[in-house]
């Protein structure tokens, strides 16, 4: 497929594909493999304009679709107001719901509190939690922020809480039950939901 790829699906869900960059680097991230999902190629040649994400979005056929989904090779927050005026768009054509998973660290790339702004356009706010702890974050997650990122993320997610119907935190289980277990109190402590994904090579 082309190595230009804006929307492509994955089960029943429609994502979008925003960026190649990331405050992250995650070790477990499928962008450490030469491709990306399946045969769809996700490094971007250029970062897609709004009109090009719109019309690959529409193009896509969103009644095919049971969710719109902001997730690609980098971190879509790094896009914030881009993603926000696509959702608006979206709103004004279907009522398909609208996620977005991120790392959390939206309101320290924006410089200010973003969360409020999500209101009305974002159902479900899927945040990577990673680990229980800034240090075990910080070796998994290889911060440009360092161990401030894992605070960043948390207070991002307690915030979201308050705009967002849905705020899910997220975990690999490359990581020990003993550390799914932490991470399933710190996301309470968040209000959040915690969901553990398959690490699949």
């Amino acid at each position: 497929m082309s190595a230009f790829t804006i929307a492509y699906p994955l089960g029943s869900s429609l994502y979008v594909n925003v960026t190649n960059r990331c405050t992250n680097r995650c070790t477990f991230c499928i962008r450490n493999t030469p491709s990306g999902v399946g045969d769809v190629d996700l490094w971007l040649t250029h970062e897609p304009t709004v009109k090009e994400m719109l019309a690959a979005i529409t193009n896509a056929g969103l009644d095919k679709y049971d969710e719109l989904v902001f997730c690609g090779y980098g971190e879509p927050m790094m896009r914030f107001e881009d993603c926000m005026e696509i959702c608006s768009e979206v709103r004004k054509i279907s009522k398909i719901p609208i996620r977005i998973n991120t790392n959390g660290h939206a309101n320290r790339i924006a410089g200010r509190d973003v969360t409020p702004e999500m209101q009305g356009l974002v159902d479900i706010v899927s945040i990577s939690l990673n680990a229980p702890d800034a240090k075990s974050y910080n070796d998994i997650c290889k911060c440009i922020y360092g161990e401030d990122g894992f605070y960043e993320m948390l207070d991002f997610t307690k915030k979201a809480t308050r705009f967002v119907p849905k705020v899910i935190m997220s975990v690999v289980d490359v990581i020990s039950p003993d550390n799914i277990e932490k991470c399933k109190a710190v996301a309470k402590n968040c209000g959040a939901i915690l969901r553990v994904r398959h690490y699949s090579e």
